[in-house]
């Protein structure tokens, strides 16, 4: 047998072994599919009043979506942002409403207690976002840990 044949076996056993392995750690119940379908829809949920607050312009809001901790960065027109909870309070509150504002949850991502969501909004004052979130559950309830954000062509 000729060294690629050697190889070109070799490599077709090892992709086999993945392969299988990985389509029998794939096989979800019914139970398990319901399961991961309510924690999206509770991160959705959780999400509701920080884009509850884009419409309304309420700060505090959109403050009951994060933990205490929260850090949020970003930049708008060339500027950067680096805030605590209390000055995006704040800063959502002094942009006003934007009653025209529209959005939708781009993806959400989990792993146990922890999650990923990029929501995108349109017309939020004069700006279109990108926003990603880093989502904890604790005590049966998902926050917000984290954002940064992109604000587009004003940057």
């Amino acid at each position: 047998m000729s060294f690629f044949k050697k190889i070109f076996a070799v490599l077709s056993m090892v992709l086999l072994l993945l392969t299988s392995s990985t389509f029998a750690q794939a096989k979800e119940t019914i139970a398990d599919e319901k399961h991961s379908f309510s924690e999206y829809q509770a991160i959705a949920e959780a999400l509701e009043p920080y884009i509850q607050s884009a419409k309304t312009g309420n700060g505090k809001t959109t403050r009951a979506a994060f933990y205490d901790h929260a850090h949020i960065v970003g930049t708008i027109n060339g500027e950067f942002y680096n805030a605590d909870l209390d000055a995006f309070e704040k800063s959502v509150s002094a942009g006003g409403p934007a009653p025209n504002v529209q959005h939708h949850i781009a993806w959400i991502d989990i792993s146990g207690p922890a999650a990923a969501a990029k929501v995108e909004f349109i017309d939020w004052g004069s700006f279109r976002f990108t926003d990603f979130f880093v989502l904890y559950k604790q005590d049966g309830k998902w926050k917000i840990s984290g954002k940064v954000y992109d604000s587009h062509s004003n940057n």
